[in-house]
């Protein structure tokens, strides 16, 4: 779990990072302006971060799944050598889709308004602003969606449906509300987090909907995450607090 933990948690840091001081320095000097090889490079961050987020979270799922119906063989089911594979799976198939999108868009011929009604670069906004016929790449995106936003929202329905069902056979109420309150809280952000990408890669585009869609699938999840899978985990409240104790005594 702490493995796939701290790839989320990288995860979002550069997901902010890759958006948030740009939008500061914007709203500060009231110049909204960025170049189109800094705009590719916003799209490619965001594209990966975002889909290797949203295979990880089904491979947390997973790891949940195993943890709470199937204990005795979790040290097999998840060693080392499968975890290693499925974040390495996750993160290449992300960068995959990440640079097929940035490389498309680069050389597209943009004869209309050079203005993105959004606060980030998104490869839906700049197919807007071309001119050439983009039909053919607009399905094949709708195919890599599939795979990065339906078939792992089925992975983790399926396991929370498993782990619902275990724990209400569960004996021991003190257990079955441990794992309900470890995995409800990671099931919200879940349920919001896929939803807004679905609502914004998924369907036709609109700059008002993606906009608001890009703030729940970008910023919501990189602040709720550290609250719902650290600070609400009593080893992390532990070391948070010797680690402040330790600085209070070296002052």
């Amino acid at each position: 779990m702490y493995f796939f933990l701290s790839q989320l948690a990288f995860m979002d840091l550069c997901q902010v990072l890759s958006i948030v001081p740009k939008m500061t320095v914007d709203f500060v000097t009231h110049s909204y302006t960025i170049s189109l090889s800094g705009c590719i490079t916003q799209i490619s961050v965001t594209l990966l971060l975002g889909g290797a987020e949203c295979l990880i979270l089904a491979t947390m799922s997973y790891d949940r799944y195993v943890a709470i119906c199937r204990p005795l063989q979790y040290p097999v089911l998840m060693r080392s050598k499968i975890c290693n594979i499925m974040s390495v799976a996750a993160w290449f198939w992300s960068a995959f889709q990440a640079l097929s999108c940035s490389l498309y868009v680069l050389p597209l011929p943009y004869c209309k308004s050079n203005v993105i009604n959004h606060y980030l670069c998104d490869y839906p906004a700049l197919i807007q602003l071309s001119c050439s016929d983009n039909s053919a790449f607009v399905r094949s995106t709708y195919f890599g969606n599939f795979m990065v936003l339906l078939i792992p929202i089925s992975v983790i329905l399926a396991s929370y449906i498993a782990i619902l069902l275990q724990v209400l056979r569960a004996r021991s109420s003190g257990s079955s509300h441990k794992a309900l309150g470890t995995c409800l809280s990671h099931f919200c952000v879940v349920g919001i987090f896929y939803s807004m990408a679905m609502f914004t890669y998924m369907t036709p585009y609109t700059a008002e909907k993606s906009m608001i869609n890009s703030v729940f699938t970008t910023i919501v999840p990189a602040m709720l995450n550290p609250f719902i899978y650290s600070l609400r985990n009593r080893d992390v409240l532990a070391a948070l607090r010797r680690l402040c104790v330790k600085c209070i005594l070296c002052k």
